[in-house]
């Protein structure tokens, strides 16, 4: 079994590019500057309900010197109830070069926690989608 976690993800604000990724799984590809990116992981921690567990922080996340954005994750165990947590990094993940690669942003919540949450409400599906494409 293992112990519920909570993770720090890292995205530095002043690296330069943009990359076409889903937010959600299912729908269409948006470009994402690294502020952009922050913006709507913040969305998805809220539909999540992982605001608890999920800490976003503006900083260097690697990967400097050439296109970004980049996205680190430290992972730390959740405090148990009635103790104070530690700092002491239990894992971490780095989406340096690979965000493209996803199906879609939020996965970086979803693979991260030992326990992922399912969104509040779920996208609808591809044939009830409207054909415009979502706004970024």
């Amino acid at each position: 079994m293992s112990r519920a976690r909570r993770i720090v993800v890292t995205v530095c604000p002043r690296e330069a590019g943009a990359v076409r990724v889903p937010v959600e799984d299912g729908e269409r590809a948006c470009r994402l500057d690294a502020r952009g990116l922050l913006r709507r992981l913040r969305q998805a921690v809220e539909r999540r309900g992982v605001a608890d567990r999920v800490q976003l922080s503006e900083a260097c996340a690697g990967g400097c010197r050439t296109a970004g954005p980049n996205v680190g994750v430290t992972i730390y165990p959740l405090a148990v109830a009635g103790e104070r947590g530690d700092h002491v990094a239990i894992g971490w993940r780095t989406y340096v070069h690979s965000l493209p690669t996803l199906d879609c942003l939020a996965r970086i919540i979803d693979e991260n926690l030992d326990e992922p949450s399912a969104p509040a409400s779920k996208p609808p599906a591809p044939s009830a989608r409207r054909s415009h494409r979502p706004a970024c």
